[in-house]
């Protein structure tokens, strides 16, 4: 008998890392198949259930990133290595790899939206021979806002990388990098089209401007992809939450080529 997708199963916490103090990243031990871009159903009994983005790209764990802003990411912030969590998924259209090879990329995170953006970063580390140059530029609000920062060294070392933060309120001690608004640190790139695809995910504000720069370099609505965030109840296109202007992100999303989902962003703006 096959298993019902929509039924939640037990894993187990293989590790619990604090990234920042109110985001830290779980490593569970389910197997599955899935693309960079796709989410989870996470769930604790009693307690509720949540949408939560893959940042990672294997099939023998999962890596999930939360961020705490509610009761039940509140509750999973206090998970222990060795515990039990629900989840049901993955869920969604992620990013289409195959169809990109070949490109240059350019991926452009802000804040918590760089944890979708995690699972293309390893899926392009796992398979780097299929890709062209590789030029990665992540903001934050403050140093100790800086989600990852296992990672970056190795992705310093593997991309054209550029890290920056809102704002330095502790001073040079804490943070000797760049600091600046993510939009200067694209001003600043001047890339051109030719070749490249943009993966664009973080706070709405931020990317309508970063869009603005790419049209400004010549880029195509279809060359950007990018991440929408909604309230995903179910994540089977029933409760319709996640609908923006007649898209469901939950099912046509929640990574969109940009071309497809534009016009419904800019009703939903009006």
């Amino acid at each position: 008998m096959t298993d019902n997708p929509y039924i939640p199963k037990k894993y187990k916490v293989l590790e619990y890392h604090r990234e920042s103090p109110d985001n830290f990243t779980i490593t569970v031990d389910m197997k599955c198949d899935h693309a960079p871009g796709q989410f989870v159903q996470l769930s604790l009994l009693g307690i509720g259930e949540a949408p939560i983005s893959i940042c990672s790209d294997s099939r023998e764990h999962l890596k999930l990133n939360i961020r705490e802003v509610g009761r039940v990411t509140s509750s999973l912030a206090g998970l222990k290595e060795g515990d039990g969590i629900f989840i049901r998924g993955p869920y969604g259209n992620g990013y289409p790899m195959e169809d990109l090879k070949g490109n240059i990329l350019i991926i452009i995170g802000g804040g918590c939206g760089v944890a979708p953006l995690k699972g293309v970063i390893d899926y392009v580390e796992n398979h780097r021979d299929d890709y062209k140059e590789v030029h990665l530029v992540l903001g934050y609000r403050s140093p100790k806002d800086i989600l990852f920062q296992r990672e970056i060294e190795q992705w310093k070392n593997s991309f054209h990388f550029k890290l920056t933060v809102d704002q330095n309120p502790y001073g040079e001690f804490c943070y000797e990098g760049r600091t600046g608004f993510v939009t200067e640190a694209v001003k600043e790139a001047n890339w051109n089209n030719k070749n490249k695809m943009v993966f664009l995910c973080g706070p709405p504000v931020m990317m309508r401007e970063v869009l603005k720069i790419l049209y400004t370099r010549g880029f195509n609505d279809d060359q950007i992809y990018l991440s929408a965030e909604r309230l995903m109840y179910c994540a089977v296109g029933l409760c319709c939450h996640c609908m923006i202007k007649g898209k469901l992100t939950c099912l046509d999303g929640p990574v969109f080529r940009y071309d497809r989902i534009k016009e419904s962003l800019e009703s939903e703006q009006k």
